[in-house]
């Protein structure tokens, strides 16, 4: 129970990694992180930490909500059989389904899907996958944000765009579609 309990608040340090959507100093990183569900278990064979039902998890002004939230690591390197106290684990991936919102200031990420990925430094929005920054919002099957960049890819069977709060227009297979608001 014990070896569980530790094992739960290293997976929830480890989270602080996979939260931290921007290229925000060092000290961020360290800030405390909350993660709040209805319920949560860790698989040390499978090296995953689920979280289920109202999914929450916050870390300085970043935050995921979710239905569930799957986090992915690697072991601690073994020195002689046993675990090396001194190596912590590594996110690898965290995948987040139902209901996801992702937010950071003003700007917002939903989708039914979301998948960071440590090591390519991805946040991949997926199935009904919208972003909003203000009054701005831009949508389609599939939105990949590369975070080391500061760019995103908008992919999709229809894909749109809004710039402002004008009429709703309608959008065509494959074409993005943007309206900008002059004031």
């Amino acid at each position: 129970m014990i070896r569980s309990l530790s094992s739960v608040c290293l997976f929830c340090c480890l989270l602080a990694a996979a939260c931290c959507l921007t290229h925000s100093p060092v000290h961020a990183a360290e800030a405390p992180i909350q993660v709040e569900a209805d319920h949560m278990s860790s698989t040390e064979k499978s090296n995953t930490v689920l979280f289920k039902g109202n999914v929450d998890a916050k870390q300085k002004d970043v935050r995921i909500r979710s239905n569930e939230m799957t986090v992915y690591y690697t072991p601690a390197a073994k020195a002689g059989g046993k675990k090396d106290t001194k190596t912590s684990q590594q996110v690898e991936k965290l995948i987040c389904t139902g209901n996801v919102e992702i937010s950071k200031q003003e700007w917002l990420g939903t989708s039914n899907r979301m998948i960071y990925l440590a090591k390519e430094r991805q946040v991949i929005l997926i199935d009904n996958a919208k972003a909003y920054q203000g009054q701005n919002m831009v949508s389609g099957e599939k939105i990949i944000y590369y975070l080391d960049e500061g760019r995103s890819e908008v992919v999709g069977k229809r894909t749109s765009a809004t710039v402002g709060d004008a009429g709703k227009k309608e959008s065509k297979p494959g074409r993005v579609n943007m309206t900008i608001i002059q004031k």
